[in-house]
């Protein structure tokens, strides 16, 4: 259900999208269907969270690792997060005005941006600046992210040194952006 729901909402807007067409494109009842979702909302909320926490799942901060390794590894989470289920990458950047999906991408923002502004402030950056700064940065990063997905007109390696170069620039920082093409 959350992969068709996903694939359908991605087609259409939410509006448009009908519990009966999810549980036909399926091939269950409707019935089936409210006895695992409440409601179309219900299901939408889910496909966030289940995003969320695939991509909170390949996000991995080391204190030990230098800033800009961290910062081009969750980079990288969030672009395969999203090359992984372009799907739901599509359905994230329809949904940003529901309050149950603000809370997810506020968590989300928490959990890979306070690492981030940690490593900063103890680098010497001021906290309030930087957590603005960070939670700007990683906004940017997931809308790059879905618009590349659907477009695709430059290379992931762009894309990544992208990002990157983007960081570096708010925080005035020396980010190597060719550290993804090595891999």
């Amino acid at each position: 259900l959350l992969d068709t729901g996903a694939a359908m909402f991605a087609e259409k807007p939410y509006d448009d999208v009908f519990v009966e067409d999810i549980a036909a494109r399926v091939g269950v009842s409707r019935a089936l269907f409210y006895h695992y979702y409440e409601s179309k909302r219900e299901i939408y909320v889910a496909i966030f969270k289940r995003a969320s926490s695939r991509f909170l799942a390949r996000v991995s901060f080391d204190p030990q690792l230098p800033l800009a390794e961290n910062l081009a590894n969750a980079v990288e989470a969030r672009i395969q997060s999203f090359v992984d289920h372009p799907f739901e990458s599509v359905t994230i950047n329809h949904g940003a005005d529901d309050p149950a999906i603000q809370a997810i991408i506020a968590e989300e923002l928490s959990i890979v941006g306070q690492p981030l502004i940690d490593q900063l402030v103890a680098a010497g950056c001021s906290r309030d600046a930087t957590e603005i700064a960070v939670v700007g940065w990683l906004a940017f990063v997931r809308a790059a992210c879905v618009r590349w997905i659907d477009s695709q007109n430059i290379s992931r390696a762009d894309l990544t040194d992208m990002c990157l170069r983007a960081f570096d620039c708010t925080f005035d920082l020396p980010i190597p952006t060719n550290r993804m093409r090595t891999r």
